[in-house]
């Protein structure tokens, strides 16, 4: 066991995670340099398009030290978007140590600091790295300077490299056999497991990736999973080399997959312990929560005659992907489809693009929402996140919406705007800290409703690419919440219902009357399109329809004769209305639900 290193590599979206995990997989030899290729834990064509990671992965690295001994560097690799923060924080608990990697051009930035944290409270030993050291723009001792100010941490330990050029990677896998402590634990003890990820394997079932805290695992074992008492034979276990290489056993201290013959990845909780069925350990290893989705949405597909397709790959898709829920639901105006279930935007965007790329279907996605709360007269408590489902206004007491705490890094330049960004989504207790010359931390309570609709994008323009943003959902507060629905021609159209607050109502309805009239054909009468709160209209536009100039035969004479035809012209055209239908392009549906999902 004092030959394993158990570690991590932690950072802000972008500052060269996969890069510099590329680089220690080339040092340690474990693959040719013809087969090599970039972001090579990535497996998804999505992540290597977007130059994210999605998915964590592991890694058994053979290292000889300076000091001629052979050591296994297991490396857990980890996503850096805000939406997988529970997937790295149970990575981060399979760990002794992290590689802390911060970017020398752009510095320590917001998630950097969310990351050091999760990293703290697990008591890990912390390296800083400083990487991209090979820029023009890279400023060396500023960020020097914030890893002491802004991190708390001994500058002097700090290492430099250039994932990118495979500068100071041999220092790096050094300091990592140096500093990491090895792991501890008993062989001969009661198997303690943590799960830190799963994946689905289509001929061999659920894949479990853990690291075992204490005992032993073998082919043949009767292993438990303590979340839900569910009992299996373990047939496979082995550690993870560029593919999996079979053990035969693992011990404690190692980090490596069993395979149990599990059905469907969603049995499998992340943080969950395992542990054998006739000698278990006394008590499940901390820190295992259920993940619960924070945004919803509906997906149709365009082409109705496709459900059945979108339903089969829907059903694949949540086999490799345990966080994401869906129940079924249907919409007069889009027929069938899914109700799902996202962790956040971002998870919502891949999981839409990989439906569309892997089982080649075109979808709609209805407007995203949060999931509020009402509370009902006959005291009651409802958690609502279809506008379908909003109930009777008359029997709600009190309605509630989720906010966060979002937290902001970026040049002090940009703050003004920052705060009016803030104010404009109804932000509340906010703070300010200047961490360094230049660099200013912004925070601020914020509806989560408000900020799934346009305001990254909007907080990336304002500070010029240079913010970063980080967020946790930290509780319910009531608020005065309405169903916004629109009308056309006098229709409810149900797929464009919104939950909404009451003060920013009416900008939305408008917003949503105006793309609609862009949208819509003009017909032979008159179209309105409304956008109202119960009986009462906030919003209106008309598409104004077709007309023959019925008055063209007329030249001269009286000007009754004219009033005549255009009288009889409006007769014909109210009688048009009456029996005429509008139907809604797919085009329209798309533009409204581009105003709060760009």
């Amino acid at each position: 066991m004092k030959n394993i290193r158990n570690f991590s590599v932690i950072a802000h979206i972008d500052h060269g995670k996969s890069t510099l995990a590329d680089r220690l997989i080339q040092h340690t030899g474990i693959i040719d340099d013809r087969d090599f290729k970039d972001q090579i834990l990535d497996n998804m064509d999505i992540e290597r398009e977007r130059g994210i990671t999605i998915k964590s992965q592991a890694i058994a690295l053979p290292y000889r030290a300076r000091d001629g001994k052979d050591y296994i560097l297991n490396l857990i690799d980890t996503p850096g978007h805000v939406d997988f923060s529970y997937e790295v924080s149970r990575s981060l608990s399979s760990c002794e140590g992290v590689l802390l990697l911060i970017d020398a051009s752009q510095g320590v930035q917001a998630q950097t600091i969310a990351n050091l944290y999760l990293a703290m409270e697990n008591d890990l030993e912390i390296i800083p790295v400083i990487n991209k050291i090979d820029l023009p723009s890279a400023d060396v001792e500023r960020v020097i300077e914030q890893i002491d100010s802004e991190l708390g941490l001994d500058p002097s330990g700090h290492l430099k490299c250039s994932a990118k050029d495979g500068i100071g990677i041999e220092d790096i896998l050094e300091a990592v056999v140096q500093r990491i402590p090895p792991p501890k634990g008993d062989p001969g003890a009661p198997l303690t497991a943590l799960i830190f990820d799963a994946q689905y394997d289509p001929f061999r079932g659920t894949v479990i990736h853990c690291r075992l805290f204490d005992g032993t695992v073998k082919k043949g074992d009767s292993i438990r999973f303590m979340s839900n008492n569910a009992v299996y034979k373990v047939e496979e276990v082995g550690i993870f080399s560029l593919f999996r290489k079979k053990t035969g056993k693992l011990s404690a201290g190692e980090v490596g997959y069993i395979i149990a013959g599990v059905k469907t990845v969603s049995d499998i909780h992340n943080g969950d312990t395992i542990t054998h069925d006739t000698k278990p350990c006394d008590v499940p290893l901390p820190g295992f929560k259920e993940v619960k989705p924070v945004v919803f949405a509906s997906i149709y597909p365009i082409a109705s005659d496709d459900y059945e397709d979108l339903s089969v790959a829907v059903e694949k898709y949540t086999l490799n992907d345990a966080s994401f829920v869906y129940q079924k639901d249907s919409s007069v105006a889009l027929g069938q489809g899914f109700r799902c279930g996202f962790l956040g935007l971002l998870h919502l965007d891949v999981v839409q693009e990989r439906l569309e790329r892997e089982y080649d279907l075109s979808l709609i996605l209805s407007v995203p929402s949060v999931r509020y709360r009402f509370t009902f007269t006959d005291g009651r408590v409802l958690d609502i996140d279809n506008p379908a489902d909003y109930p009777d206004p008359a029997s709600i007491i009190k309605t509630e919406e989720p906010y966060i705490r979002a937290t902001m890094m970026m040049p002090e330049r940009g703050l003004g705007s920052v705060i009016k960004l803030c104010k404009e989504k109804r932000g509340v207790n906010s703070t300010l800290n200047y961490t360094s010359p230049g660099r200013v931390e912004f925070t601020s309570e914020i509806p989560l409703a408000e900020v799934i609709y346009d305001f990254y994008d909007r907080f990336k323009t304002i500070t010029q690419g240079y913010g970063s943003f980080d967020y946790d959902v930290i509780d319910y507060r009531e608020s005065a919440l309405a169903l916004l629905d629109i009308l056309v021609n006098g229709e409810k159209v149900d797929a464009l219902s919104q939950i909404v607050h009451r003060d920013g109502a009416r900008a939305r309805g408008i917003m949503s009357c105006e793309r609609l009239k862009e949208e819509i054909p003009r017909q032979m009468f008159k179209i309105a399109i409304q956008g109202a709160i119960g009986r009462e209209i906030i919003s209106r536009t008309t598409i104004p329809p077709f007309r023959k100039d019925v008055t063209a035969k007329c030249y001269g004479g009286d000007i009754t004769r004219k009033r005549k035809l255009l009288e009889k012209q409006k007769k014909g055209k109210k009688r048009m209305k009456m029996v005429g239908s509008v139907s809604i392009p797919q085009s329209a549906f798309l533009a409204v639900l581009k105003t709060g999902h760009n």
